[in-house]
């Protein structure tokens, strides 16, 4: 079984930074997506980056420049460092993962930027 658990939310102001972790435990496919999801109040959980295991990473709009998804695969571990954060980041986040034909997912930390 796999599991998931995210570390590194908090509060910030407008303009700091984050970084998010992500751990992994269990049976891991070496071919994979590592995922970063947020969830706002009242909107759906929506995905902000990803990272495959063939190298392609990819943000939605309103994070590029300033989010960066990385990973290390030998500890089963991916990040999110999230800079210059803005009030609208604030949200749940989530990691998950695509693993050999599943999706599994944290259970969320959170992140709020205010003054």
């Amino acid at each position: 079984q796999v599991q998931l658990v995210e570390s590194g939310g908090g509060l910030v102001q407008p303009g700091g930074s984050l970084r998010l972790s992500c751990a992994a435990s269990g049976s891991i496919s070496s071919i994979n997506t590592m995922q970063w999801n947020r969830q706002s109040p009242g909107k759906q959980r929506a995905l902000v980056a990803i990272s495959s295991s063939t190298g392609i990473t990819n943000y939605i709009d309103s994070v590029k420049g300033r989010f960066t998804i990385s990973r290390d695969s030998a500890k089963n571990s991916w990040y999110l460092q999230m800079n210059s954060l803005k009030p609208e980041d604030t949200a749940v986040y989530y990691c998950s993962l695509v693993s050999a034909s599943q999706l599994y997912w944290g259970p969320g930390t959170q992140v709020t930027v205010s003054s």
